[in-house]
């Protein structure tokens, strides 16, 4: 059997069984050749493409795609009373940075906490949050990010599969491990996780964490149809890797990363001999002709790279033995609890701003401004003592006033020096993120945010 490829390259249906499954070759084929259903059959559930985590041990991140029923195992959750149906729904703000508009809103459910367990699940949600920031591009942006969480009540503690995989919980969310027989494959029931993430004020990317120490999660990394996030990462709250796993679903969901990782030894995926790719961190081309044709990440090539070694190309990855070629030897898209490469720090600092907005009008801008006010921005600070600061500029009708470079508000009798000046003017801020870690002029564009208030004495 092989493992499933993502669309981008051109995965067939037989190859989304996996070898992960660990179902014999000759039950697959059986599966494969039973006939169309009967007219009187029930329709068939809606499926979901959903990635594999790699082997708690072993290292690699992942173990390719299946697809599995959108609807989990479709467990009808307990009706609540008392004390648990008043807490269930509850939203909390464990991180504010500002407006929901101009920050990338992340929502955090819990399944498997009953009412009396909810401070545990503040707690785990805290602590993972925490993983999450310990980790490049993270740790630098994340005053970008706002953090919610939604209290999902479950009638019992824990979740299906755990310890055994016969053991059924009665859950708000459905979590279950041995999804599709695989026992570190934690999925849940897509409908029933939007039904509290649609109580968050905004959500750009979800988080599930099931009450359990057991090894698992899943990465959802289709944009939501419904709400608009970019994909659902679920992980064991209770468990130390199971952090890594969500952090590397956040490549595939805000970096729109490919996995690195590849299957040796699996008939059809010895050699890759289709087009490009779409994806930033996977390549047809040699480093050599890369640099001859400007692409891919050829303004990184030859610099060392947190995760190890130098950037270049190096045979193997999305999936492919050989054919194709990524970044460094083992970026996080490789191997759990490694770093993002240079070309993925980029590819994340992206994904992070096309949710979050580094200017915030922290004066309403719909109204003129008159001599006595003063226009304000707000502007998110980045993390470490060595990390340049956003620059801040300030122009009146496109001519910069340089004399106000750096600050946060403008007086406006300052910024029109004349009392007989009566006219309207243009008093605009303009906040640039100067980091390093990107070079691509595309992606540099994008790190940058206006704000304009009309003002006149």
């Amino acid at each position: 059997m092989r493992p499933a490829l993502r669309p981008s390259l051109r995965r067939t249906s037989l190859r989304r069984t996996i070898a992960a499954t660990g179902l014999a070759a000759s039950v697959v084929a059986a599966l494969l050749s039973v006939p169309a259903s009967a007219a009187d059959a029930p329709a068939p559930r809606p499926r979901v493409e959903v990635e594999i985590p790699g082997p708690e041990e072993g290292g690699e991140a992942g173990s390719g795609h299946v697809r599995v029923p959108a609807t989990g195992a479709s467990r009808p959750a307990a009706r609540l009373s008392g004390r648990a149906a008043d807490a269930d729904g509850d939203v909390s703000e464990i991180v504010d940075n500002g407006p929901t508009a101009d920050r990338l809103d992340v929502v955090i459910v819990g399944d498997g906490y009953t009412v009396d367990q909810l401070a545990k699940f503040h707690a785990d949600a805290k602590e993972k949050w925490g993983e999450v920031t310990g980790v490049e591009p993270y740790t630098t942006y994340q005053n970008l990010f706002n953090v919610w969480t939604v209290d999902a009540v479950s009638a019992q503690s824990g979740v299906s599969g755990d310890p055994a995989q016969g053991d059924v919980k009665n859950t708000a969310l459905g979590a279950y491990f041995w999804c599709d027989g695989i026992e570190r494959l934690l999925c849940i029931d897509q409908d029933k996780v939007d039904s509290y993430v649609a109580k968050a004020p905004q959500a750009d990317l979800v988080i599930v964490l099931a009450n359990s120490t057991k090894y698992g999660g899943a990465g959802y990394n289709e944009p939501s149809q419904k709400l608009g996030y970019e994909g659902i990462s679920t992980a064991s709250a209770g468990n130390a890797k199971s952090g890594q796993v969500a952090i590397h679903e956040t490549g595939h969901s805000l970096g729109k990363l490919a996995d690195e990782y590849f299957y040796p030894g699996t008939p059809g995926y010895e050699h890759y001999s289709g087009p490009e790719v779409a994806e930033s961190n996977i390549s047809v081309l040699s480093a050599d002709q890369m640099a001859a044709q400007r692409t891919k990440w050829y303004r990184w090539l030859g610099e060392t790279s947190p995760d190890g070694g130098t950037v270049g190309a190096y045979e193997g990855g999305g999936y492919y033995v050989t054919g194709l070629f990524r970044p460094t030897d083992n970026s996080i898209m490789r191997i759990l609890g490694k770093p993002f490469s240079l070309p993925g720090r980029e590819a994340m600092i992206a994904g992070f701003y096309r949710h979050a907005s580094i200017a915030t009008a922290a004066v309403p801008t719909a109204q003129t401004l008159r001599a006595h006010d003063r226009a304000r921005v707000t502007v998110p600070l980045l993390a470490g003592a060595d990390v340049k600061q956003p620059r801040i500029r300030w122009y009146l009708d496109g001519r910069e006033l340089t004399r106000f470079e750096g600050r946060t508000w403008v007086g406006v009798a300052q910024a029109i020096i004349s009392p007989w000046d009566r006219r309207t003017h243009q008093l605009k801020v303009t906040v640039t993120d100067p980091t390093k870690s990107v070079r691509d002029p595309r992606i540099a564009a994008g790190l940058s945010d206006s704000v304009t208030w009309s003002v006149r004495r």
